[in-house]
């Protein structure tokens, strides 16, 4: 899994960045993307939906990962509509950060992304 204070250090960053997206007076369109693809990622979604107000998440689960490829238009792909509610987002969102090198790498890639810092992933 790699080094565990690169992992911790990580998962707080995001965790971090999470409660900071998650204020309603800072709720950007660029938070909504962190939001989004932080779903995308854990539920393995095509499509997400997050509406604020009335605290409800919709999305398409992807049924099987073989027939969905992201970088092309998919014609045919077996999905399963989910609609969730969530009581407080910011503990939604950190409850589907998970500690898998692959995971620990988007996470390293979307922290770059909205912070501009460049956490070294050497140790994965």
């Amino acid at each position: 899994m790699g080094d565990s204070r690169l992992t911790t250090r990580i998962l707080m960053e995001m965790e971090n960045l999470i409660t900071k997206s998650s204020k309603r007076q800072n709720i950007t369109s660029r938070f909504k993307d962190l939001h989004k693809s932080i779903l995308r990622k854990h539920y393995n979604a095509a499509d997400v939906e997050i509406d604020y107000g009335k605290q409800r998440i919709k999305m398409d689960v992807v049924l099987d990962d073989h027939e969905y490829d992201p970088k092309i238009i998919n014609m045919v792909v077996s999905t399963m509509p989910l609609s969730l509610y969530y009581k407080d987002l910011d503990t939604f969102l950190k409850s589907c950060l998970v500690k898998d090198v692959k995971s620990l790498a988007f996470y390293a890639l979307l922290l770059k992304q909205h912070t501009n810092e460049d956490v070294s992933m050497l140790a994965l």
